[in-house]
């Protein structure tokens, strides 16, 4: 096996791993990733990609005298990185190189060793990288002197929010302060955009060679996919126990309170069950991945925390309880079986209500005809400019007003920089003096350096509970999962890692909740939205509801589910129209998607119109709905920002550096899809009664 990696690294691929060959990608990314070029390296899950960079990589390491920091691992889960490491290290190690781990769960000793001695390779976080950039502590210039390597391992979690825009912003920063450009390389399982996303992730300054790197699997079997209509998550429990016993089945729920409610259901009949989610502790998280990746009859149950790349061993069965909202996830998720000759990739779908069986049919359909959602960034990360405008104070204390771009180029991230920047320094987040622009006193109140953590995260998670039994931390709950009284008549059962506890004490102000073991039936629950469901996935349901086919299996009672929801919704689908009846509800019939009919109930609510939206519908009070087909883009813009609450602005992080007329148009901007809405007004539409 002769593939121009480095000897050294070669003799353990095959001595050490026993493989006798590369995959297709692993070869394929060996030179470009040896020449320094930027690459996108795209697979499903489990498709090798790790190695695909990394053995090129420690090629290029083991020849070069150069000792300390030369390559970033970034990703976006400290689970990912805590399971990355051991890997990592032990091939790092075949040349004599080593690898670190940095994240939020380092402690301060382990931090002072890392930047005592750094190691060769850092696995980190965005948002450890920029506390690392803010921190006194770290000698920047000389930490990242000789960068040569980022690695983004599952770039597309991150291009589509706000961490993204952050990650390059902050690795634009990180490459000024290397002196030199710094290869940039990607990893991502199948997107449909991959040449804009490369584009994306190289920054301002490209690489003069750029490759997409993807070979074409050869011989894979067709998979495997269900759908089936189960009525009840008690009865999906009751499937999932009685199929498939004797294997290892991983189930995705897409919110926490049904991952438990399935967990315990799952427990009550005597089936091995796991679970993971975000609000688990890291220790209870932990325990359920080590357990089940060596578990072989169990269930585990989760959330997306397991859709991304984290090594759970081989699976047999993927069970999808009602259906993710995009198809890319739902490729994440088949990806996960498969590994193992003589097994198909698989896929379950147990839809417990109809708009989720509805969703499940539309999703395979777009599968089944090869589409996959781009990634699309979010638009106008103004938020972001001011972020790293008030972080680069803290990094340099203090940076030339007029030569503040060069740190950020041409980087998309500060497009409205200079609308950012003059509101800093008006309203004193940022102070001038001789030239020069410091932390000013209300930067400092607001984000300086007793606060400065703050200006590591991009995101702003929703207050919760901790849930403690003992001394020991099982997770967190939203304070919505307390709203009960409590007292010893009816005490408050909650239900965390699949199992329920009885609430004993509450500390309001410390935030913790004390719980002891039960063994009845409980609920947790914890706040958010649901997603916004794209244009795509709701054209594809109304084809279904039309009568075009899935493109997989139906089981008989999701045949007859169907069946009988084609019929029931056959007047709101055999044409585009808008329903009107004096002194009753209007009703438009879009299916474009969420954010294309908000925009749309903007437009309404700016002529005085009462409407509310679905993802498949707009529903008004009163007449004049046509009115709208006259509405153009930037009306609809105006009302959408006019529309947005102050408590929506309050609600985004670093909201207070951005003039309030330019965060209500930030969130507007990125809430409605104007040129959707618009082509929907546009098209044919019937004012009529509604028969009978």
């Amino acid at each position: 096996m002769t593939h121009d990696l480095a000897a050294a690294v070669e003799y353990h691929v095959v001595n050490t791993l026993g493989w006798n060959d590369l995959r297709p990608l692993q070869r394929e990314a060996i030179q470009p990733v040896r020449r320094g070029d930027d690459c996108l390296l795209l697979a499903p899950t489990a498709g090798g990609k790790t190695e695909a960079a990394f053995f090129p990589i420690l090629s290029e390491l083991s020849e070069s005298p150069v000792r300390g920091l030369s390559v970033l691992y970034v990703t976006p889960l400290r689970a990912l990185l805590n399971n990355l490491h051991p890997r990592l290290s032990g091939y790092a190690s075949w040349v004599g190189r080593d690898v670190g781990l940095w994240h939020g769960d380092t402690s301060d000793g382990e931090r002072r060793r890392l930047l005592n001695d750094p190691p060769d390779v850092l696995l980190t976080t965005p948002e450890s990288l920029e506390a690392m950039l803010i921190s006194r502590r770290v000698h920047h210039r000389a930490l990242f002197a000789n960068l040569r390597t980022v690695v983004v391992d599952e770039l597309h979690a991150f291009a589509g929010d706000d961490r993204g825009w952050h990650l390059l912003a902050v690795l634009e920063r990180v490459q000024r302060l290397s002196g030199h450009r710094i290869q940039r390389i990607g990893l991502t399982a199948t997107v449909g955009n991959p040449d804009e996303l490369l584009a994306w992730l190289q920054g301002s300054t490209p690489a003069a060679r750029a490759w997409v790197i993807s070979p074409v699997a050869a011989g894979t079997q067709d998979p495997d996919i269900t759908i089936d209509y189960v009525a009840s998550v008690s009865n999906a429990a009751t499937v999932v126990a009685g199929l498939h016993q004797g294997e290892k089945r991983l189930v995705f729920s897409d919110s926490r309170a049904q991952a438990e409610e399935m967990a315990h259901e799952l427990r009550k009949r005597d089936v091995t069950t796991f679970v993971s989610h975000s609000s688990l502790s890291r220790d209870e998280r932990r325990i359920s991945e080590q357990a089940f990746a060596e578990a072989r009859d169990c269930v585990v149950v989760a959330t997306s925390t397991l859709e991304l790349g984290i090594d759970v061993g081989d699976l047999d069965r993927v069970i999808q309880l009602e259906a993710p909202r995009r198809v890319a996830s739902f490729l994440q998720r088949l990806g996960r079986t498969g590994r193992r000759a003589g097994i198909p990739r698989n896929c379950l779908f147990l839809a417990t209500r109809e708009a989720t069986l509805l969703r499940a049919a539309a999703l395979t359909r777009l599968w089944s005809q090869g589409y996959v959602e781009p990634v699309q960034p979010p638009p106008f990360p103004r938020h972001i400019a001011a972020q790293q405008l008030l972080a680069l104070a803290l990094q340099e204390g203090q940076f030339g007003a007029s030569t503040w771009r060069d740190w950020w180029g041409d980087s998309a991230v500060m497009n409205d920089g200079d609308a950012v920047l003059a509101y800093l320094r008006e309203r004193g987040f940022l102070a001038e003096d001789s030239g020069m622009l410091f932390m000013g006193p209300e930067g400092e109140r607001e984000f300086g350096r007793r606060h400065f953590m703050s200006l590591t995260s991009v995101f702003t998670a929703d207050p919760e509970m901790t849930v403690l039994h003992g001394r020991d931390e099982l997770g967190s709950v939203s304070p919505l999962s307390l709203s009960t009284r409590i007292d010893s008549d009816a005490p408050r059962i909650l239900l965390l890692s699949g199992r329920p506890w009885a609430v004993t004490s509450v500390d309001w102000r410390r935030r913790i909740v004390q719980v002891t073991q039960d063994h009845g039936g409980g609920r947790s629950r914890w706040a958010g939205n649901s997603p916004d469901q794209s244009y795509e996935l709701t054209r594809s349901a109304r084809e279904i509801l039309l009568g075009a086919d899935a493109g997989v299996t139906l089981s008989r009672r999701a045949t007859s589910a169907l069946a009988d929801l084609r019929l029931a919704r056959a007047l709101d689908v055999d044409q585009r129209s808008l329903v009107l009846q004096p002194g009753e509800t209007a009703v438009l019939w879009t299916f474009a998607g969420t954010r294309a009919n908000r925009a749309i109930v903007a437009g309404l609510d700016a002529q005085g119109i009462t409407a509310s939206a679905d993802p498949e519908a707009v529903r008004a009070q009163g007449v004049g709905v046509a009115e709208l087909r006259s509405l153009t883009e930037t009306e609809l813009v105006a009302a959408a920002t006019s529309a947005i609450a102050l408590e929506a602005v309050e609600g985004m992080k670093f909201s207070a550096a951005l003039p309030e007329a330019l965060a209500r148009q930030t969130l507007a901007e990125r809430a409605i899809d104007v040129p959707r809405a618009v082509a929907v007004l546009e098209e044919s539409i019937l004012i009529s009664p509604r028969p009978g």
